[in-house]
């Protein structure tokens, strides 16, 4: 059954599988397995390693998707059928390359939001909020504002951190009342307001916004004091 599939594959993500087949350092396999408490195995590659080995398929015209159906083929192919956890760090590589630029728009939010809500653990999300949906949001505004509040009242945990997160780097572009609304609506006494992940985001998104404006965030984190949870708190005026 597995070897059908993979002969259907397209060919940017067979070409990815095969340079993920006997790679890698077993022991670090290993480490990389626990620490992420992965259903899925590791090869054992080093980050560096991982893109240094994606860069030239990525780059190669022979193998880049012709279209908006094929790419999407290609991101499902590597992230619904993996033999390792890697295939998903190589759907996410394809997702956001520079190739697939003609598609960064809010038709391909469908395809994010399965990504999130399959991926379901940090190292898939933290990767495709910030820099797959955010930059969608930060070119289509309109559009996407209301997408990324109704995530953030979704009952899917990932979804909620994704649209919390989904403004990192957006420095002076940050749409502050949508950061405000995606944050009131996860303090505590909401859905998932005292899991850790949906905590940690909360601090992140603000810890980082106050690189461009410390008095915004001192301000919010005062006026929502009372259901601001210790660790959001703590990480927001981390460095004020």
């Amino acid at each position: 059954m597995t070897t059908q599939r993979r002969r259907s594959d397209p060919p940017l993500a067979a070409a990815m599988r095969a340079a993920l087949t006997d790679v890698g350092d077993p022991d670090r396999a290993v480490a990389y397995q626990q620490y992420m408490k992965s259903a899925l195995p590791f090869r054992g590659l080093a980050m560096p390693e991982f893109r240094a080995l994606m860069r030239p398929l990525l780059a190669d015209p022979g193998l880049a998707p012709a279209d908006r159906p094929e790419w999407e083929r290609t991101v499902r192919a590597l992230w619904d059928d993996p033999e390792v956890r890697d295939e998903r760090y190589a759907a996410i590589a394809v997702a956001g390359h520079r190739a697939a630029r003609p598609w960064q728009d809010p038709d391909a939010l469908p395809l994010y939001r399965y990504l999130i809500e399959t991926g379901a653990w940090w190292d898939l999300v933290d990767a495709v909020a910030p820099r797959l949906v955010g930059p969608i949001l930060r070119s289509f505004p309109d559009t996407v504002a209301p997408v990324i509040r109704a995530w953030a009242v979704d009952d899917d945990l990932w979804v909620r951190r994704a649209a919390i997160i989904a403004q990192l780097g957006h420095r002076t572009d940050t749409d502050t009342a949508l950061l405000s609304d995606v944050l009131g609506a996860n303090l505590e006494g909401s859905l998932h307001g005292r899991e850790f992940f949906v905590r940690k985001a909360v601090g992140w998104a603000l810890r980082q916004y106050a690189r461009t404006d410390p008095e915004w965030v001192v301000a919010w984190v005062a006026a929502h004091e009372d259901r601001l949870s210790g660790l959001s708190r703590r990480e927001a005026l981390k460095h004020l």
